[in-house]
Formats: structure tokens, C-alpha cells, sequence
């Protein structure tokens, strides 16, 4: 999603705002083709796949962090 806002002198910001959430199926599919390509093993990939997910998808766990 990409955000633009004019000013009265014409200057233009734009900001692009991304969403891990949305994109998590790509960035698994990324994981695993890098993971093979480095010979990672399954608990390897696991780790990475799994890694911070709470954060990452927006969850709050509830406990202490």
C-alpha cells in the first residue's frame, strides 16, 4: 500500500507501508528455495520459518517476552 501526500509547494511524500502478515506464503516460499540452496536442514528451515512469528504476523502471546 503506497501513501502520497502534496504540500502547498508542490513537494510530494510518498510512503509504502508493507504488511509481513499478507506476505507470509512468499516469504516461506523464499525460505525454502534459500534453504536448499544452502543445504539447510529441516529443523534449520523450521527455525528461520517459525522465527519472531508472534511478531511478525501480529499476534500478541499474552505472556511474558
Amino acid at each position: 500500500m503506497t501513501y502520497h501526500h502534496r504540500s502547498k509547494r508542490a513537494d510530494t511524500l510518498s510512503i509504502q507501508c508493507i504488511f509481513p502478515a499478507k506476505s507470509k506464503p512468499i516469504i516461506d516460499e523464499i525460505d525454502r528455495v534459500l534453504a536448499q540452496h544452502y543445504g539447510f536442514t529441516d529443523e534449520e528451515l523450521d527455525f528461520i520459518i517459525n522465527y519472531d512469528i508472534k511478531y511478525r504476523m501480529g499476534r500478541n502471546s499474552g505472556g511474558d517476552d
